[in-house]
């Protein structure tokens, strides 16, 4: 099975550098802690979004790939992933 790429996620991953590099230059500046917070969790939000997106395609691509292969053992390993995945997005 051929591992899916992620390309379409480096837009917004070029983006939210751009908002990291802001929040060091506001941290820099000494602005607004309201300020520094509210961008804080606008790269946040944008993590989560890049996050969402690598997520479905690994369901879609990858787990849903072991189990269309009828491999007992390979879809039981990536279903135990996926699990292991879905507990630490909890933490």
């Amino acid at each position: 099975m051929k591992h899916p790429g992620h390309q379409s996620q480096l837009p917004r991953l070029k983006r939210i550098q751009g908002q990291a590099a802001g929040l060091v230059r506001m941290v820099e500046e000494e602005r607004y802690c309201a300020d520094i917070l509210t961008q804080i969790r606008a790269v946040q939000a944008a993590l989560r979004s890049v996050e969402q997106g690598v997520l479905k395609t690994h369901i879609e691509h990858c787990v849903a790939g072991a189990i269309e292969s009828g491999d007992a053992r390979a879809r039981q390993t990536k279903l135990d992933e996926l699990y292991d995945i879905l507990k630490r997005f909890g933490n």
